[in-house]
């Protein structure tokens, strides 16, 4: 699956700090102040501003509008795929795939999908098995479609960042081994702008960022850097953002997945305990001993998908002569087989104007953007989490309650460091007469939500709760209340 080298890395970088008795957080400046914030967005260490490279895009829209995709059903939106330059000094630029809504093109809002890893690709999980248009056939050569896609209310963005991610590149090759949070919201804020020229009727509309795991660094950092540069007139019409199983803050984060994993009987009360006394605790935390409780808990985790504990594991990756009856009730665990051998094929790429660059290896689902040369990597987002909700932004916050990898219960662990007071009780809320999850509201509104039977990557697990729930965010409104609403 997609991010296995994550869970090892964080908790290295965990183990590494606590020896050492530094922590990242001391070397980056506090850029919120409680009551001197409001609706402005100051300069951080969280992001390098720099003036956006703004160049010319005429005529590149129509060039971009795809014709259809091989194996493609009849659809009746428009799609448009290429490539937008974010430093043409480099020679980075990243690849994007726009599905345009279904319905009320014309004044939808704009969403944008960013996928995590770091170095996972947007396109090949979000557009093609979570919640693009389309999802591929076991045959990996025909596609049918998702009745349950997002750009069903919002005209959606599907962007593969940062440069060596999906078919984004750079010509420098360099750039490879120096990506890092900052350069990657300045890139993905460059691509906004450009983006943005390339489709000018779309800069007036409401603008919202969405994205899984690692975008729980990428999205708040997104805003923040367009906040930055909205300070004296409206460049990009933000209005919220939402995160789903997101990495948000190392200790809370790595802490609440072994809290996951034992209260869900993978791992023992005794080694869960052990990793608490000594990972943890502020008096007995012991190197050793935490390693080798690490370990334990790591072996027994790895015997099932971490990234939904009970779903069924992939034995039979060969691709099939005709294709398989799908069901939207239930995810087939080899779908990234599906993907990749889709996406790997000539005509496929020609169609999606991608790899015009003519990469000398397969096509993979996430890619050697190696976390051993990620430059710069906060400890915690929360403080920026904390100056968007100053401004006054949507933000909400979903988990998958079967995910193990970044659990809800570290997602719970993170906002509880918030420390906000909570305006509207934990409830349920309802999707086809359900239980579609649980749900709270923080002041400052913020907003929690679990969605029921849900894995790491939401919308393929149970694509009716995330079609409701997104439905919902933008709207502005509440999850529905019961099953009749």
């Amino acid at each position: 699956m997609a991010y296995k080298k994550l869970v090892f890395f964080l908790y290295l970088s965990f183990l590494i700090s606590h020896i050492n008795g530094k922590t990242q957080t001391q070397r980056l400046s506090s850029i919120y102040k409680s009551g001197k914030m409001k609706n402005r967005i100051g300069r951080s260490h969280y992001n390098n501003f720099e003036e956006a490279q703004v160049y010319s895009q005429e005529g590149l829209k129509e060039n971009d509008l795809i014709e259809g995709l091989p194996g493609q059903p009849p659809v009746r939106f428009k799609q448009y795929g290429g490539y937008v330059s974010v430093n043409q000094t480099a020679g980075r630029a990243f690849y994007y795939y726009l599905a345009e809504a279904e319905t009320s093109q014309n004044s939808s809002p704009l969403l944008l999908w960013l996928n995590g890893g770091p170095g996972c690709s947007s396109f090949g999980y979000g557009a093609m098995q979570e919640l693009g248009p389309f999802r591929v056939h076991s045959d990996g050569k025909t596609l049918y479609r998702n009745p349950f896609s997002w750009n069903q209310g919002a005209n959606v963005v599907f962007l593969e960042s940062p440069a060596g991610v999906g078919f984004s590149y750079s010509n420098t090759s360099a750039d490879l081994e120096s990506n890092g949070d900052r350069r990657t919201a300045i890139d993905n804020y460059n691509f906004l702008v450009n983006w943005l020229e390339r489709f000018p009727e779309y800069k007036e509309r409401d603008f919202y960022i969405a994205g899984e795991s690692y975008a729980g660094h990428y999205a708040p950092q997104l805003a923040h850097t367009i906040l930055y540069h909205n300070r004296y007139s409206t460049i990009v019409n933000l209005k919220g953002i939402i995160i789903g199983n997101g990495f948000m803050s190392l200790e809370t984060d790595v802490k609440g997945m072994y809290q996951f994993l034992g209260s869900h009987a993978i791992v023992s009360d005794e080694i869960t305990d052990r990793i608490m006394k000594y990972c943890y605790s502020s008096t007995t935390i012991q190197q050793h001993e935490c390693h080798e409780a690490v370990q334990q808990a790591n072996s027994l985790a790895n015997a099932v998908n971490n990234y939904n504990i009970y779903a069924p594991t992939c034995f039979n990756h060969s691709l099939t002569q005709n294709p398989n009856k799908p069901s939207m009730l239930h995810m087939d665990p080899c779908t990234d087989d599906y993907v990749v051998a889709y996406l790997n094929r000539p005509q496929v790429q020609k169609a999606l104007h991608a790899n015009l660059t003519n990469i000398p290896y397969p096509w993979r689902l996430c890619s050697n953007v190696e976390l051993d040369y990620w430059q710069d990597m906060p400890r915690t987002v929360l403080p920026l989490l904390k100056e968007l909700m100053a401004y006054g932004l949507r933000i909400w916050l979903y988990s998958g309650d079967v995910d193990g990898n970044v659990p809800v219960t570290s997602t719970k662990n993170t906002i509880k460091e918030l420390k906000l007071p909570i305006k509207t009780p934990w409830r349920a809320w309802y999707v086809g007469g359900e239980v579609g999850g649980y749900t709270q509201i923080y002041e400052g509104e913020l907003t929690f939500a679990t969605i029921r039977g849900a894995g790491h990557e939401v919308p393929s697990y149970q694509p009716a709760r995330a079609l409701s729930l997104i439905n919902s965010f933008l709207a502005g409104i509440e999850l529905p209340y019961s099953s009749t609403d």
